[in-house]
């Protein structure tokens, strides 16, 4: 974090010092808690457990990345007022790591990679992934007990689970009942209703992504292998292993390979980065090009994002991988 950004939050924080007790009632306890959270998918399932009493603040909108982004100065006088932030973790929000150390010790940071109960899966790593092994991929997880999120390298995509998304609804539950009792009962009745529409969401795209299996692709990065993992779908690898790092000719030869070893239906980009990306990879191979977002960028934020979310990625997969000529 340079000291420009050290200096900002400074000046901020000392500004908010003396501001009017009728500007400052948003952290009294009785008033509607000061939320921010980092990306669309878990700013949706905070607001989905908020609604009623107030909405939270996105930081990272339109296309941007998380692995990417760079703080503006609107952001951090968000971050310096706010009572609690909720982020995945350091690795996959990098502009997030240095917040401890800078924001106001009143701000609570909360590391959802880290909640209790999540299945956590290791960081596929190398020039690409298999599907062969897919049975022992599927052992491959962890069960997590409260150890630090990055440890081992645990792929931070950890929303696209269902599963998942119902054990960090129920840690956002308790943690904003911490700081607002007085709207306790209503997180838990709304939270309660949320987990139950994400068992009826699950339900809904194991039946429509059930056909299929077996069907194999290649993504742009390697960031959806909790929805992969829970709907038996068939990557072959990814363009990129960090989207923040071109594919090397060596890489876009091992892809053009395993396309046609694989017979690879679709190769999918992402909106956050250049399509571009993709046309060597493809080209003369008569593969079909189709695109994935984790993040859901194109969908209005909100409660009814995370559900939006899914189907949005069950529909594109469908749209480039049935009915294969």
């Amino acid at each position: 974090m340079s000291n420009a950004w050290r200096c900002l939050l400074a000046g901020l924080c000392a500004g908010m010092a003396l501001t009017s007790p009728a500007q400052s009632q948003s952290t009294s306890p009785s008033a509607q808690p000061n939320v921010v959270a980092t990306i669309r998918p878990i700013h949706s399932l905070v607001s989905a457990v908020m609604e009623g009493t107030g909405e939270p603040k996105l930081l990272v909108d339109g296309v941007a990345s998380p692995h990417t982004f760079v703080l503006k100065p609107s952001d951090a006088k968000a971050l310096s007022a706010a009572q609690v932030v909720f982020r995945v973790s350091e690795g996959l929000e990098p502009f997030t790591a240095k917040l401890a150390q800078t924001l106001p010790k009143s701000v609570r940071i909360v590391t959802l990679a880290e909640t209790r109960g999540l299945t956590l899966h290791p960081l596929r790593t190398g020039e690409s992934f298999e599907t062969h092994d897919h049975g022992k991929a599927h052992g491959g997880h962890k069960h997590n007990h409260g150890a630090k999120s990055d440890a081992g390298g645990i792929d931070g995509h950890i929303w696209l689970d269902p599963t998942n998304a119902k054990a960090l609804v129920a840690a956002i539950t308790e943690k904003l009942a911490e700081i607002a009792p007085q709207n306790a009962e209503r997180y838990r009745a709304n939270a309660t209703s949320v987990a139950d529409k994400i068992d009826v969401l699950a339900s809904e795209v194991e039946v429509s992504l059930r056909p299929l299996s077996g069907r194999s692709y290649i993504v742009f990065h390697d960031a959806y292998q909790y929805f992969e993992r829970r709907f038996g779908l068939s990557p072959a690898g990814s363009v990129t292993v960090s989207p923040d790092v071109p594919a090397s000719a060596k890489r876009i030869s091992e892809l053009r390979r395993k396309i046609r070893d694989h017979k690879a239906v679709c190769v999918f980009a992402e909106p956050q980065f250049s399509p571009k990306v993709i046309d060597p990879i493809v080209e003369g191979l008569g593969v079909r090009r189709g695109s994935l977002d984790p993040l859901g960028a194109a969908i209005p934020a909100g409660p009814s994002h995370y559900p939006a979310l899914l189907r949005a990625l069950a529909s594109d997969l469908k749209s480039c991988l049935a009915n294969p000529s």
